[in-house]
């Protein structure tokens, strides 16, 4: 059986907001975005003050992303995590990350973020899978809009099952490792047996919080 090392991704394996930073990187690169920035930034107040659910922030937020050729987005995301998504990792991240493959772990990276842009983790060769929130497209177009649901919770849970059953993986969860800064991972923390809480302030959990810089 395979043991598995599971890393959210914003503020566990990144010290920022990996969504935040792709709309500053594409905003240098086409300057004409941010005629999209009310709605985007509107949607993310909007969600802070619990008017919008994830889901519908998110498909807000991304319409800078609508009628750019899935060609393109490909290249612009190689440069964005050559120039800015690697520069805002933990180092102890990184570390932690490198010791559990080391030793014989699977690395799967399972974020809310987009899997268009988090696909370039595997430019890190300790990592196993990424599985991200998935986008539409059509014609090679992107929509900005989410295919299925926002990789969150205990989505998170059934899409790494449904990794695990199409590749015929069978998992140690009790020796497994799950990193987050959330709490809203908390499916994925019951999952394993050495779940760890990334940075948090938090009182109300008896999960063990490790301090990465």
């Amino acid at each position: 059986m395979e043991k598995l090392a599971i890393f959210d991704v914003d503020y566990t394996l990144t010290k920022r907001e990996t969504l935040f930073e792709f709309y500053m990187f594409m905003l240098r690169k086409k300057p004409h975005l941010i005629i999209y920035m009310p709605k985007s930034f509107g949607s993310a107040i909007l969600y802070a003050l619990g008017i919008f659910g994830a889901a519908k922030a998110k498909n807000n937020f991304m319409a800078f992303i609508k009628r750019i050729h899935e060609d393109e987005i490909k290249k612009l995301v190689k440069e964005f995590y050559s120039t800015r998504f690697s520069k805002i990792f933990y180092v102890d991240a990184i570390s932690t990350l490198k010791k559990l493959k080391a030793e014989g772990y699977k690395i799967y990276l399972i974020s809310a973020s987009a899997e268009f842009y988090l696909n370039e983790l595997y430019n890190i060769k300790e990592v196993d899978k990424v599985i991200g929130t998935r986008f539409k497209f059509i014609n090679g177009y992107y929509t900005g809009e989410i295919t299925g649901e926002n990789n969150k919770g205990e989505e998170k849970v059934k899409r790494l099952m449904e990794v695990l059953k199409e590749e015929n993986i069978h998992v140690d969860f009790k020796n497994s490792y799950m990193y987050s800064d959330s709490l809203s991972d908390l499916p994925l923390f019951k999952l394993v047996g050495h779940p760890y809480l990334i940075n948090s302030r938090k009182k109300d959990h008896n999960i063990e919080v490790l301090h990465w810089k």
